[in-house]
């Protein structure tokens, strides 16, 4: 999967998820592709992968096809964030250097190591500690 793809999965991922999350408690969130791309200004075809995806994963629950619903397979509140890209993240490839082979790890550090680092240590703490609660109102 390229990155751009990637990239773009992961978005309709938190997306998806967090108009599930949004309507959890209403009609037992239930929700269609089609809904949740129109709402959310996605590729319906992208967000019925990553639902299909996040399906067979355990964090959402419902079927594809015309009359396909889907909603949260577990509370808003024990859903994080990087549960929801992880299955659409490579993280080997976003913790290469930005200077390429020959550096970090392989050679001496490059002049972002440590800000890099520090900066991945942040995000992935964001990731792990918000969950789709975040986005209930």
């Amino acid at each position: 999967m390229p990155f751009r793809s990637q990239s773009a999965h992961r978005q309709a991922a938190i997306s998806a998820t967090s108009l599930l999350a949004e309507h959890y408690a209403a009609e037992g969130g239930r929700l269609n592709s089609r809904e949740i791309a129109e709402r959310r200004k996605l590729s319906q075809a992208i967000v019925g992968k990553v639902l299909t995806t996040l399906s067979q994963i355990g964090l959402v629950a419902g079927s594809p096809g015309p009359g396909g619903r889907y909603t949260l397979a577990r509370t808003p509140q024990s859903i994080t964030l990087s549960e929801v890209i992880a299955p659409f993240e490579r993280f080997e490839e976003s913790l290469m250097c930005p200077f390429g082979k020959g550096w970090c790890g392989t050679g001496p550090q490059c002049p972002l190591h440590q800000q890099l680092t520090q900066l991945r240590g942040q995000i992935t703490d964001f990731l792990s500690q918000t969950t789709l609660a975040h986005f209930q109102s």
